[in-house]
């Protein structure tokens, strides 16, 4: 596996590794209907490249293919970390984090936190991340179950 900074040329490949991801993987534990306003059929791709472009953004490359990404925005916000179905357990997500981590420690962070899914609670927990709250979200008329979670650096 290699790790390497996110090169926007790849936008389309990481979109579809995080629909794929959400319609596939998290939808064991959110509705059809979450996850269509999740991860919706239609990229706002100004929004992801503002976005991915804004934050410190990581790729995971295996055989040729993307197996997931992750994003580290403003004071160790981690903001996304998603892996293809097909590399799941195999290292790809704490490969992508341990590269955010080292960041934030490099830019003086103290702590990092996300707004983790019901499905990737257990990884983070099991990174040393600790639930600060669980929280009822609204995203296009859907409300979604997720937990604010921290790790002190």
């Amino acid at each position: 596996m290699e790790i390497r900074r996110y090169d926007p040329v790849n936008l389309p490949e990481i979109y579809r590794l995080f629909y794929d991801t959400v319609h596939q993987v998290n939808r064991a534990d959110y509705t059809q209907a979450q996850v269509d306003a999740w991860a919706p059929a239609e990229m706002d791709r100004a929004r992801w490249e503002t976005s991915l472009a804004a934050h410190e953004t990581w790729v995971a490359w295996e055989g040729g293919e993307i197996a997931g990404f992750g994003d580290l925005g403003e004071e160790g916000y981690l903001d996304r970390l998603y892996v293809q179905k097909d590399f799941l357990r195999r290292g790809v997500a704490s490969a992508i984090l341990d590269r955010l981590e080292q960041s934030a420690l490099r830019q003086r962070c103290r702590r990092m936190y996300t707004e983790a899914s019901i499905t990737a609670r257990p990884f983070f927990e099991r990174r040393g991340y600790q639930v600060v709250k669980k929280q009822e979200k609204p995203l296009r008329g859907q409300v979604f179950i997720n937990f604010v979670m921290e790790k002190i650096l």
